[in-house]
Parts: C-alpha cells; structure tokens; sequence
C-alpha cells in the first residue's frame, strides 16, 4: 500500500498508526476536490506542545467528518507568522493546492492567528482567490465559514494582526531593558564564551576561552586572519560546530563587540520600504550608559582597549571603502566569469578571484593544512570555458530546456528589478485591500462612517485596487522566450554583453567546472585537457570535440 505524503508530517506530531487509521490519515486519499480538504497546523513556539497540537488535528478531523470531508495532505510548520517578513513554505504549498493545482475546494485552520497575523490585507486577497476557484476557508475552533462569514474573518484576522503587535513592542521593550541592565539578551554567543542558563552574564567557556585567548593575543600581535586560521588547522583545532577555521571567521570573530563582553547595539537591516527584513548588520558598536561608557555584560575574552586595537590593526589593512562598517559603499564591479562556477580539482570546492588568477578557496582561507590548492591564469580558464560554452550551446536543438533555462535566466539579469517591483505591487495591494475591509467594518459593522463618504472613499479605494490588480497581471506575465531560444542568437548575445551578462548566461547551462591538479611545476597540459564540464543537460554532440580542437588550434597560446 502506498503511504502518504504527509505521513512524516503526522509521525512528527505524534501519532500513532493506529489512530492515524482512525481518523481517516492513513492512506493517499483521492478523489472529487468538493470532496476533499486540505489542513494547515502551525507551531509558533514551544510552547505549543505536541499534545495540543494533536488535538487540533483531531478536532479539525471530526469536524471534516461532519462534513462528509477527506483530508488530502496535512501541511505541518513550525514557524512564527507574527513578522511579515517571515516566509511561511507550508502554507503556501497548502493554498497552492487549491488555488493553483485544484487539487481540494477546502482548507482546515484551528483559529483565526494560524491563518495569519497580518491583517485584512492579506487575508482579503487569499479569500478573492478562494472564490474564484469555488473554495472556501473554515476556522474550526471560532466556526466560521469564509463564505459566509468574509468580514467576522477579516476583523479577527485584524485583532490577530493587533495583537501581534503588541507582542513585538512588549518584547523589544524587554530586551531594552536587559540590554541597559547589563544581560546577555540571548542567541549565538561569540566563540570562548557561554552564558549559564537564567544569569544572562556571559562567563568564559571552560573548553573554548583558552584557544580563543590564543587567537586574540595572535590578533594583537599582528598575525592576519589567515596565518591564524591556518595554524589552527594545522593542529586540527575545529571550531564550536567541528568545521575548520577561516580567515573571514577570525575577523567576524574580531570585530563581535560581545567577545569584549559588553552589550551590542546593532542596526536593523530594513528593505527599501523601510520595513524590517529580521536581520541586522554585521558588527554593530558598544551600547553605552548615561555616562558614555559602554555597557558590560558579564566576562569577555578581550578588554574593551584590546578590541579597539584589534579592529585598528584590521582597518590598517583593509583597503578603502571596504570596511564593515561602511554600508555606503556600491557593489564591486565583476571582473571574474568562473568564481564559484570554477572547483579545485583537490578538495572540491570553490575557487576565487586572487588577482590575474583562480585560486582554491579553501587554499586562500583556512590555509594549506586544509587544502595545497589549485591555481591558474584567469584569462586561459575564461577563454578555455568560453569556448566550451559557445560549443556546448551551437550543439543543443532549438527550443531545447537549456536554451529555455538560459534564456529565462537572461531576462532575469537584464531585469532585476522587475521582481522587486513585483513584491512592492503586492505588498501595496495587500494594504489596499486592508483599506478596503476597514471602511466596509467602519460603515456596516461598526456604523461609524455616513454613506457619502463611505462611497466616496470607497470608489477611491476600489480604483486603486483595480489599478494594481492591473500591474500585478501584467508583471506576472511570462515575456516572450522565443527571440532568446536559438542558439546563434545567444551566441550573439554572449558576444554584446558584459562579463555579468555572461556569467548568468553561462551559470544557466553548467553547474560548474572542475580543474584538475597540474602534474607537476611547470606542468605544460593543455587546459582543456585538465577542466571537465558538468552540464546541466546530457546532450552529446561530437560537433563539441571538434569545435574544441579547432579553438585549441586557433588559441596556441591559451593551451599553457
């Protein structure tokens, strides 16, 4: 017998396959999508137990019962929906079923906060889609039925919102005050350091602080991160999560102001609405007290004049403009066509640009205790890959799905902003909507507002969702491929694009290139002998081999 999909989903609640049989959760169910339903249970916090959240499944189980329903898949996640930045897989997949695949006409959720926390909006646009496929959304435990009750689920789905709110501000005045108070606010503490359950002090890690102590006086003795790395790999000192040592952790490692012991202020990173993404910029300052000085919580691995010293030493170095604290500086200009496509033929991994050459990755930061590495010109490899590029492409039959894939990935790099204009439309009709759902409470629920201004701003409102709806389409619009899907025209366009053109180009039909070890100094095999492509289609073509040797004879000198 078949099993479910779902089946890891219900063991990891708890269940048992006995009951599992009883409450109709056992084997793949199919049939009339009227007849079928899908169930979404979120686990925000720990709190919420196993236990509880089995009776959910239970209730929402007898109540498709009553309904003469069949469950089709229960979507399980474990996730806070209180952030609208937060990305919630699972119920997107759970809607998808049936807004996009059809696949049931009826979604299960226990309350209202498990549908969402962010409001009319959001909820207002999941139930046009419901509509239109014929679907509805029932709340179990508040026993509401979109389709009869569109605006009692909006106005929860407000107060959810609300109340979500309230429980950030609470929060974030709590660890305020902690931080001011001199606690360690939890989360990751830096290497050489723990903090005991319930002290909120940070203490010296019994294990970890004497290789941490090493590494800081290596610092103020002017070692670089690599040297340090390097040494510590060679004596096989892991880290904290048993992986090897890199020069970019030694600097994160040198500029966290919690290895001083003292509490970090740190900068949100915010999107281009100004809205919370839930991370924050590297690094961060001392939080200081009334009096200017900063702030400590508990023991550190350096004094606080040692890791002014430390990042002095370390800004030295660094070129300028460069600097972790410098969020003002643009992109680098890209100069490199295989960095990341290229692997070293020793260790595996990626190579990186280190001036006129690539260099093993794993060589450059963790040393050569981790890896000898594998080094070669740049210009030979770009030239060596161009050719197998142009020779791989000229090969594949039109309309074939690496042409397909390439040329979706072309539009793309030629128009990075059309998804960020995408996600501003969606998130502005989202709150449209919102608009739209609050004035509808304002007059008919709450009879707060007189019928010409509800009409009035009402017809406003109706505009600008119809004008947003509009572009919304439209970006969804997949543009025409077939211009991109011969394989001269993205030979020619190889040809007139940059070296950030070609990489996408290039990154859409190989999934990378290995570059075996030379056999000896001096080593004069030529370099198509010593890179082995892995193409992300099997095509062979013996028009390859002979396009290749034709290059070499034209490119004698690119062979060495």
């Amino acid at each position: 017998m078949m099993e479910r999909e779902d089946l890891p989903n219900l063991r990891a609640l708890g269940f048992e396959d006995d009951e599992l049989k009883t409450l109709g959760l056992w084997g793949p169910v199919t049939g009339d999508p009227a007849d079928l339903a899908e169930m979404y249970v979120r686990r925000s916090k720990k709190k919420d137990t196993l236990s509880a959240l089995r009776e959910q499944v239970r209730r929402m189980c007898w109540h498709a019962g009553q309904e003469s329903k069949r469950i089709r898949h229960v979507w399980f996640e474990q996730k806070s929906a209180s952030k609208a930045y937060v990305r919630r897989e699972e119920f997107e997949k759970a809607t998808a079923a049936i807004t996009n695949a059809g696949l049931s006409k009826t979604l299960y959720v226990f309350k209202t906060s498990r549908l969402s926390r962010r409001g009319m909006g959001q909820v207002g646009l999941l139930l046009d889609k419901f509509e239109e496929r014929q679907a509805r959304i029932y709340v179990v435990a508040e026993n509401i039925d979109s389709r009869r009750s569109r605006m009692v689920l909006a106005i929860l789905s407000e107060q959810a919102r609300e109340q979500a709110a309230d429980i950030s501000e609470f929060t974030k005045i709590g660890v305020d005050g902690n931080k001011a108070d001199g606690r360690w606010t939890g989360g990751v503490t830096p290497f050489g350091l723990y903090s005991p359950k319930g002290s909120g002090k940070l203490k010296h890690h019994p294990t970890e602080y004497p290789i941490a102590r090493r590494i800081a006086e290596y610092l103020l003795d002017r070692m670089t991160p690599g040297w340090i790395a390097n040494k510590l790999n060679s004596e096989e000192i892991l880290t904290r999560h048993g992986k090897k040592w890199t020069g970019p952790g030694i600097v994160s490692l040198a500029h966290s102001v919690a290895w001083a012991g003292l509490v970090v202020k740190r900068e949100k990173m915010l999107d281009d609405n100004g809205n919370d993404t839930g991370k924050y910029h590297r690094g961060g300052t001392p939080l200081l007290d009334k009096t200017g000085n900063p702030i400590s919580c508990g023991e550190g691995v350096i004094t606080f004049a040692e890791h002014v010293k430390i990042n002095s030493i370390l800004a030295s170095r660094a070129q300028a403009g460069t600097s972790i604290g410098d969020r003002t500086r643009g992109k680098r200009e890209i100069v490199a066509l295989l960095s990341n496509t290229l692997r070293c033929g020793l260790c595996n991994g990626p190579t990186a640009n280190g001036g006129p050459n690539y260099r093993c990755y794993a060589r450059q930061v963790e040393g050569p205790s981790s890896c000898t590495g594998v080094s070669t010109d740049r210009k030979r490899a770009d030239d060596a890959v161009t050719a197998m590029w142009f020779s791989h492409i000229l090969s594949l039959p039109p309309k074939s799905p690496t042409l397909l894939a390439i040329a979706k990935e072309w539009l793309a790099y030629n128009d990075p902003d059309k998804e960020a204009r995408k996600a501003h439309v969606s998130a502005a009709l989202e709150s449209a909507v919102g608009r739209e759902m609050k004035l509808e409470k304002e007059f008919f629920v709450l009879g707060r507002m007189d019928e010409q201004k509800y009409d009035r701003l009402r017809e406003q409102v109706a505009a600008q969702i119809t004008e947003l709806k509009a572009e919304l389409a439209d970006l969804s619009q997949e543009a025409d491929l077939t211009p991109l899907m011969d394989p001269l025209s993205l030979a020619e366009l190889w040809e007139g694009t940059g070296v950030g053109g070609q990489r996408a180009l290039l990154k859409a039909a190989l999934k990378g290139v290995t570059l075996a070890p030379a056999k000896y100094r001096g080593d004069r095999t030529p370099i198509l002998d010593r890179l082995e492509p892995e193409w992300r289609d099997e095509t062979v073509n013996p028009a390859i081999d002979a396009y290749l040797d034709g290059w070499a004879k034209r490119h004698p000198q690119a062979l060495v």
